[in-house]
């Protein structure tokens, strides 16, 4: 029996964003003896709600520089506004319904266009032109799809489990928010459940104390390490990773991730055709140059 992840996110935190890397790890060693489900957050329902915050596009941008530090691709555009991200998590949902399984690259797409793009992903069509990157998706069909009432039904389902933090784990640690009346999850939580029992890693955690939970849930899981080669890591994620995200991979043990390394392999695999490099942000996305059969969705985020 796998181990369900609960994954309360949302695609405008860059906190999600930024967990990417250890996220990846977690695929990478366990595979799918996880088994992933994704809860959308909804963080505001109207962008005047991060005005009356404080918040402004120079302000966001400028966040987004001290988000770096995390090693996630972004860009510093200004927006020409601030964005809800409901309408984002609904286009989540709505794949979700309609396109089982694939509401993962949905997620991830989203993510990038957020922190890579200035688009203004709170209107149908700019939401769907970050979608325009996720492979052989009906955009259409989903966008058509925002204001149907069964959406919405269970975006708001999505929002109340999300809305549920009180007394947790999480709450103890001050990992939880309140920002619009009920403790929530905040972006990015994960809840690990097996047999019931319960794990919670609420917030921004690192690739150890996933690890660590996982673990002690089942210790007979198989467990892959850290590989020799980076091509390998590539092909198992056929979709594309980014620099941090190979590097993590790469880490031995409790090691911190070799980037400048990994990006000079990397380099290496597209000089020799076995690769191929596409910008992001101030980043890239790296992928294997042959086709290659994606086993599962891969959870980022995230």
């Amino acid at each position: 029996m796998a181990i369900e992840v609960t994954y309360f996110s949302d695609p405008g935190c860059p906190w999600a964003y930024s967990v990417s890397p250890a996220l990846t790890v977690l695929r990478w060693r366990y595979g799918d003896q996880l088994d992933w489900r994704l809860v959308t957050i909804g963080l505001t329902e109207d962008a005047e709600q991060y005005v009356q915050r404080g918040y402004t596009p120079v302000r966001s941008a400028r966040t987004y520089m001290w988000f770096r530090r995390y090693g996630m691709p972004f860009a510093t555009e200004p927006r020409p506004r601030m964005v809800a991200t409901a309408p984002a998590c609904r286009a989540i949902v709505a794949t979700r319904l309609d396109f089982p399984g694939r509401e993962f690259e949905v997620f991830r797409a989203l993510q990038f266009a957020w922190f890579t793009t200035p688009l203004v992903l709170d209107e149908p069509d700019q939401i769907a032109s970050a979608l325009q990157a996720v492979r052989d998706l009906d955009v259409d069909a989903v966008i058509s799809r925002l204001g149907d009432r069964d959406v919405a039904d269970a975006y708001e389902h999505d929002r109340a489990e999300a809305r549920a933090a009180a007394g947790s784990a999480t709450e103890l640690q001050g990992k939880a928010a309140a920002t619009d009346g009920p403790i929530r999850y905040t972006a990015p939580s994960l809840v690990f459940s097996r047999d019931g029992t319960r794990l919670e890693a609420g917030g921004f955690q690192t690739i150890e104390a996933y690890d660590v939970l996982v673990a002690n849930l089942d210790p007979s899981l198989a467990r892959v390490g850290a590989p020799d080669d980076l091509l390998p890591v590539l092909e198992r994620f056929p979709q594309g990773l980014t620099t941090q995200e190979v590097a993590a991979v790469m880490a031995r043990g409790n090691l911190d991730p070799d980037r400048d390394a990994s990006e000079s392999a990397l380099v290496e695999l597209v000089a020799n055709g076995a690769a191929r490099r596409t910008p992001l942000g101030d980043d890239a996305l790296w992928s294997p140059r042959a086709p290659v059969a994606m086993a599962a969705p891969v959870p980022q985020a995230a």
